[in-house]
Parts: C-alpha cells; structure tokens; sequence
C-alpha cells in the first residue's frame, strides 16, 4: 500500500482523480486511522462519498472530520497548527486535507508554507503546486516530487463503494476508539 501522508501536497487532476482521491482518504482512515485525521469539507464528502448534507453530522469517529465546507477546513487546520506551533508540541496526529482547493488554492499553500510537515493534502481542482494526472484506467503520470507518493497504476473506486468502505471504516474506528478522543489532536494548555 501507499502513504497518502507521503508528499505534502498531491495535486490530483484527469478523469480518474477523484476516485484516486477516494482511495488516498480511504487508505488514511484504513491504515493511519490512530495516529491521523482526514478532514474533508462536507461538499467533497457529497462528492467523493455520496454523504448527504446531514449524514454523519454527530459522528464522533475521532479520525475523520467533515466541517461544512472548505473555509471552516482550513479555519480549523489553521487554529490546531497554530495551537501545536505555540504549545510546542511534536506529537499531534497526522492531518489530512482532502478537498477540491479551487476556492482556496492560495491559502492552502500558505498554509503548508506556514507549517511544514505539520499536514499533507490531497486536492481537487485548481491546483498550482505538484500534480499527478490519473487517466481513466489509473494509470498515473506524476512529476519527480510525487512518484514515490503514488503508485504507477490505482484501482478505480465507485462513490457507492466507497462510502461502504468509509462507513464501514468509521464503525471500526468507533469499535476500537478509546473513550475521550475527539478532533483536538494536541493537549490543552494548562
């Protein structure tokens, strides 16, 4: 399997993108769910998923997070990094963007400029940074700074199955979850 955590930003544009963008969320929720938090606007999570507007709305699966759309995302992202930053702490969970960043291209970057390796994301849209282009069958053609992010070739994923894997993911994260985890990934202040 792959690290979607790999590369700090993984443009994704071409017919098969948004299914890649399934694939890299899910393989987060799936493989990383411990130690990170996807955060997906909830018009991306209508999009990637086929969730409704309110569907997961009182979800408490501490890694995933679906705010309501992309501003409040990165007004999130923004507030715990800088959190992390001004507490010091080294140990927070991981953090995954995964969105359509057309609206916010220029923010995002600053974002990852103001924090490097503070989080990773995967993005939709029109993306100025590193891109790969997913052709209809996955085969993928990415710069230098994101082939070892991704594989040569990724399996397509329907909306359908993947929202039963994204819920069956999150009822394995509520089965296994220790009580008190929620979305704040670093202590609070004394």
């Amino acid at each position: 399997m792959f690290d979607p955590f790999a590369a700090p930003a993984t443009g994704l544009t071409g017919p098969g993108a948004v299914s890649t963008a399934r694939i890299l969320a899910l393989t987060a929720l799936d493989e990383h769910s411990e130690n990170s938090l996807v955060v997906v606007p909830r018009p991306d999570a209508t999009v990637l998923f086929g969730l409704g507007e309110d569907e997961l709305l009182d979800d408490d699966t501490a890694g995933l997070f679906i705010p309501g759309n992309l501003d409040a995302a990165l007004a999130y992202l923004e507030t715990e990094l800088a959190i992390r930053r001004n507490s010091g702490a080294t140990q927070g969970r991981r953090l995954l963007l995964v969105a359509d960043c057309t609206a916010e291209a220029e923010r995002i970057t600053t974002l990852l400029g103001r924090h490097p390796g503070g989080l990773s994301a995967v993005l939709l849209g029109a993306w100025t940074g590193d891109q790969a282009t997913i052709d209809d069958e996955g085969l993928v053609d990415a710069p230098p700074a994101l082939t070892s992010a991704l594989p040569a070739r990724l399996p397509a994923i329907s909306r359908v199955e993947a929202r039963e894997r994204l819920l069956a993911a999150l009822a394995r994260q509520r089965h296994n979850q220790k009580p008190a985890a929620r979305r704040r990934t670093t202590p609070r202040r004394p």
